[in-house]
């Protein structure tokens, strides 16, 4: 078996003066794996993606992407990991109000030489950044002309995939994103989320607290089940 993508070990966060938040021993996720992880408001899923994604640092255990302790690395180090192996869909889009919808999908290939290169291979950004955003149902041209503000909350969530996606990262971490789709909606992008991430053989970190998704994904993990901190609360 392949080493896993991301291998979390020991790991304890807490902010400043607030108890332990969490307190993981072991957590693992394959290449091209599809991983349904579960919880409810507050139990520390986006924190755990924050340190996934290296943007946050943990008091104490490892965290391990693509074989490399990033506790271990310097900030830029992080970065550069971040960027050319981390497709982010953030839960509130952190998507640039000044750049029109193409430019918002290409922006990870100003920030990593090889997902630029992974781009070009398949045609060039702007051909591949309106592929992604067609597969994600925005191909009308004049919508691509719109200035992103002007998008409904479901298209700009749409926008957001189709940048997480460009370039071909090694994993996809999805932060609540179809908390503004209507059912039908939901399902279809989840669909659509990952037969793109099977294209490029990504691993797929899919954060939620709805329990109804679970079926969806190879896999599901209900953070409250992994987190000791939470069970110490609950015992309490």
């Amino acid at each position: 078996m392949p080493d896993p993508i991301v291998d979390i070990s020991n790991l304890k966060f807490q902010w400043p003066k607030a108890p332990i938040l969490l307190d993981i021993e072991r957590f693992t996720l394959q290449p091209s794996e599809r991983l349904f992880l579960r919880g409810a408001s507050g139990s520390g899923k986006s924190t755990l993606l924050g340190l996934i994604a290296g943007v946050l640092e943990a008091q104490a255990g490892t965290i391990s992407i693509l074989g490399q302790n990033i506790a271990d690395l310097p900030g830029r180090r992080r970065d550069a990991i971040r960027a050319d192996h981390l497709g982010v869909i953030f839960q509130m889009f952190n998507l640039v109000p000044y750049l029109s919808l193409i430019q918002n999908v290409a922006l990870p290939c100003r920030f990593s030489k090889a997902r630029m290169d992974a781009v070009k291979m398949a045609g060039g950004v702007e051909t591949e950044a309106k592929r992604l955003l067609s597969r994600l149902g925005l191909s009308d041209p004049e919508m691509l002309k719109r200035n992103v503000t002007e998008l409904s909350v479901g298209q700009q969530q749409r926008v957001a995939a189709a940048r997480a996606l460009i370039g071909g990262p090694s994993l996809i971490i999805a932060d609540e994103p179809t908390s503004a789709l209507d059912a039908d909606s939901r399902d279809r992008f989840i669909e659509l989320l990952s037969e793109e991430a099977k294209r490029t053989d990504a691993a797929m970190l899919f954060v939620s607290h709805d329990a109804s998704l679970a079926g969806l994904f190879d896999r599901a993990v209900d953070l409250g089940e992994l987190n000791r901190a939470s069970q110490t609360v609950e015992a309490a």
